[in-house]
């Protein structure tokens, strides 16, 4: 639409000064345009300045937006001008009046005409957009050119950005959806088609990294991401957590990760996020080569349990314990006999999980408990019937401690020690390979999002969710005395004396000693009385108060407190009470 400047130039003349009222008018819809939902702000300021009954219209002649004037209006009218879309933008016409002779007069002009390409935008798919046309309809008061002109413009450049804001939004999401596959895939030990997605990404996987859990301030999750990238330099792998919504998971390099640090310093990640993202705490691994990211990330979210009550916010993990070294072979054959059930499981439909994702899941829920099917992005009714089919094919009940600690300590005896080539590695590591090293099946939730609280907020629930009736909440045996053996027979055999067998090996002794001596370390025997009490409990804070006598809020401190003497996560998960379980059998199994 020519405006009386343009006319002017045209006539060689210089144009006229600007009126007043229109100066105002420009200002006022470019302050609107700059605020929240300009597109609409700037139709709204059109219609009240004009009185006129203002639309977008898409070049297909659907009514987009319509802001009605001071005027009622005919909706004749308005189909007609949205009939006349279409073939005003197929003729490529820019602007043109309707009407007249009694009728309203109708304005049509394209958004973004006589701009490069004539205003269309490209989506991330190659397909352009063309922009929409604006029409204001004038029932009695003529609309003033100018004024139209200016909105033109004005909306015309408010739909791109707003379109180019769509469209960062979703190359983030797909980028976000990228790093997360690629997380999953370490988590389970794949390397070579993790590297593969990530070729694709920056910056490039390291071969050996630092894991570090960043706790985010609520809602503040993706500013927090940005700045963790630039203070590691931008060479970290930093995922949102799929699970947690206020964590960030970062891959540091061992060497470099942290600009004008040397590789020794094993704080220097913790301490520049923690300096330079406020309001973060931060737990750091020990250095993991990339298939064993599992373990890495488990060994952070422990240090980032004692984190959070340090008032530096950050804390590096430095009690690393490997139980695969100690146990050898024999560790690995008796992890085969316990999960062979599932190894050899063949489901009857393509649909069904197979014996790989059974143990994939198996290791997602003793991890994180209910936060689970977040982490495998399926349904809690599907995570409660492959759960339920674990405990079939493994006869394990899944919902005590004992028999989780069994079933973690056989996920991670089963684990490859590391893949024979990061080209072709992790592709034959057979189905250990689906659950990584038992530690997790990835990063995740707790058990609810409150400390402690309940097990179970997830298919499995506690007790007495479960069909068939409640369980005693209490302090009651479990295989026998709850952390000591049971009568074993049959299947039973092959884990419970096959596991005190294992457990016999004289280096674990010295390990087991070393888990639990941090919670005698005050002099007194209440730490680790009342480990023993919620271990008994099956991690139930109701029932270890009943067995101290004491309120659940009191159990919460004491356990707090034992987190910060272990250096582990108790209360949330992945927790160390299948460590601790296991520790404790062996020294109830062999007093001194």
């Amino acid at each position: 639409m020519r405006t009386e400047p343009d006319r002017s130039r045209a006539r060689g003349r210089p144009p006229p000064r600007p009126r007043p009222e229109r100066a105002e008018a420009v200002v006022a819809m470019t302050r609107l345009a700059a605020g929240p939902d300009p597109v609409a702000a700037v139709l709204d300021e059109l219609a009240r300045r004009s009185a006129a009954t203002v639309a977008l219209i898409g070049v297909d002649g659907r009514v987009l937006s319509l802001r009605a004037g001071r005027h009622p209006l005919a909706p004749a009218v308005l189909t007609a001008a949205a009939r006349a879309v279409p073939d005003l933008h197929a003729r490529g016409t820019p602007a043109a009046v309707r009407g007249g002779d009694g009728a309203p007069t109708v304005h049509l002009v394209a958004l973004g005409a006589g701009e490069p390409g004539d205003g269309a935008d490209c989506d991330p798919d190659g397909a352009t957009d063309p922009p929409p046309w604006l029409a204001a309809i004038e029932p009695i008061d003529p609309v003033p050119g100018d004024l139209l002109a200016d909105a033109a413009r004005l909306l015309g450049l408010c739909w791109r950005l707003d379109r180019s804001e769509r469209a960062r939004r979703r190359v983030a999401a797909g980028d976000g959806r990228g790093r997360e596959a690629v997380l999953h895939l370490l988590m389970v030990g794949d390397v070579a088609p993790a590297r593969r997605v990530a070729a694709a990404l920056r910056p490039h996987l390291p071969d050996v990294a630092r894991v570090c859990v960043v706790e985010c301030a609520p809602g503040r999750r993706g500013e927090a991401a940005g700045q963790v990238t630039r203070a590691l330099g931008g060479r970290a792998w930093v995922v949102p957590c799929p699970v947690r919504s206020r964590h960030l998971i970062a891959l540091v390099p061992q060497h470099g990760g942290a600009p004008g640090a040397h590789g020794s310093d094993a704080g220097a990640a913790g301490r520049l996020i923690s300096q330079r993202v406020p309001d973060t705490r931060v737990g750091v691994s020990e250095p993991v080569p990339l298939h064993r990211t599992a373990v890495g990330y488990e060994q952070a979210f422990h240090a980032l349990a004692v984190a959070r009550s340090r008032p530096e916010g950050h804390c590096r993990f430095d009690r690393p314990a490997d139980l695969r070294s100690a146990l050898g072979p024999a560790g690995n054959d008796w992890a085969s006999t316990v999960l062979a059930p599932c190894l050899s499981y063949r489901p009857g439909r393509r649909t069904d999980p197979d014996g790989q994702e059974l143990l994939a899941t198996l290791g997602s829920w003793l991890a994180f408990d209910g936060a689970a099917h977040r982490h495998l992005r399926i349904h809690r009714n599907t995570l409660a019937a492959r759960l339920a089919l674990l405990r079939d094919r493994l006869a394990l009940d899944l919902s005590r401690v004992s028999d989780q600690s069994v079933a973690w300590l056989a996920l991670r005896l089963l684990a490859p020690t590391a893949p024979e080539d990061d080209g072709d590695g992790g592709d034959g590591a057979g189905p250990a390979g689906t659950v990584g090293d038992g530690d997790g099946d990835g990063p995740g939730g707790t058990p609810g999002d409150g400390p402690g609280a309940t097990r179970g907020n997830g298919p499995r629930g506690t007790p007495e969710d479960q069909p068939g009736g409640t369980r005693d909440d209490g302090p009651r045996g479990v295989r026998g005395d709850g952390l000591g053996g049971g009568a074993p027979g049959g299947d039973e055999d092959v884990r419970w004396h096959g596991l005190d067998r294992l457990l016999a090996a004289p280096a674990l002794r010295l390990w087991a000693h070393d888990q639990v001596a941090p919670l005698g370390a005050d002099g007194t025997a209440v730490g680790l009385a009342t480990v023993r009490a919620w271990l008994r409990a099956d991690g139930r804070l109701p029932g270890t108060a009943a067995a101290l006598g004491i309120s659940v809020s009191a159990v919460r401190k004491r356990l707090s407190r034992a987190e910060q003497a272990l250096g582990r996560s108790l209360l949330r998960g992945p927790s160390a009470r299948h460590e601790l379980w296991l520790a404790l059998r062996i020294i109830d199994s062999r007093p001194d």
